[in-house]
């Protein structure tokens, strides 16, 4: 038991300490990309750092693919700590899964600032599902997107300020139990380096004619979805679903075994959704 206790441990910290080496790359390029980026000529700009700024497409893909690890990597420590949930505290484990759907929309903004045909066509489906929600939507909105009336200015705001403090908010106190090394893990960090050097983040140029446009891949399923379910359903209350039942997901509670169950369906349904946006 206790070197399984051990073994179960190390897994958690290596993985963790893997996305919190992404999240520092992913900081310190976007700094540099944000430098450049103009909320009032979004399009423009993004094409302008790939092309006109000295090394600009290294650090706009650097800081893409950087923060996609970072996302991928953080899914699989959370994945690798799940069987050791009551080593949390109820509010420990409330903030550390309501980070999760903060850190997706700080990737969802960050596709949305490219402007390009992808990104703007998922800035707007966000906002329509945001004002089919009651009471709250209209209010989300207007922190997060509101594009209709302030094009990019609000995502750029939610992105590199209001999004990042709510999650080191949320995650300081879990961010405080790892000292990470750059030298100590040079495998990720060249990993991530010359991922960057070999392939260059996505930017999609106007598709006139084009009446079915993919999201990013996070976002496929929710995309799918809203096809055939309301917008209140399928972009509000099917992801909430997921969150509630995460909240509950520790050993301690009564409901472990029927909400683990829940999670596992969730996240097959959310599979085969993506699968089938995928290959329209």
């Amino acid at each position: 038991m206790l070197s399984n206790s051990i073994f179960l441990y190390c897994l958690k910290a290596k993985w963790g300490s893997w996305s919190l080496v992404c999240l520092c790359i992913s900081i310190l390029s976007g700094i540099l990309v944000g430098l450049q980026y103009d909320p009032a000529a979004p399009y423009y700009t993004t094409t302008a750092i790939d092309l006109l700024i000295p090394y600009g497409q290294y650090f706009r893909s650097l800081h893409f693919y950087s923060s996609q690890f970072f996302f991928l990597l953080t899914i699989i420590h959370l994945l690798a700590a799940f069987p050791s949930t009551d080593s949390y505290t109820s509010v420990q484990w409330f903030r550390l899964v309501f980070a999760l759907p903060v850190m997706l929309l700080l990737l969802f903004t960050g596709y949305v600032l490219r402007a390009d045909s992808t990104g703007t066509s998922a800035g707007f489906i966000a906002e329509s599902v945001l004002l089919a929600v009651p009471l709250v939507g209209p209010l989300l909105n207007n922190l997060l997107f509101a594009m209709s009336e302030h094009g990019m200015q609000r995502v750029y705001i939610a992105h590199v300020i209001t999004l990042d403090l709510i999650w080191l908010i949320l995650a300081w106190e879990h961010l405080r139990r790892y000292r990470i090394r750059f030298t100590d893990n040079l495998a990720i960090t060249g990993l991530v380096l010359l991922f960057s050097v070999i392939i260059a983040a996505p930017i999609d140029p106007e598709k006139l004619g084009v009446t079915y446009i993919s999201g990013p891949w996070f976002f496929l399923g929710l995309q799918e979805l809203l096809r055939y379910l309301p917008p209140i359903l399928a972009g509000f209350l099917f992801p909430i679903a997921f969150i509630l039942a995460l909240l509950m997901a520790q050993k301690r509670s009564r409901f472990f075994i029927p909400v683990v169950l829940f999670l596992c369906i969730w996240l097959l349904s959310y599979l085969a959704l993506t699968i089938i946006a995928l290959l329209r």
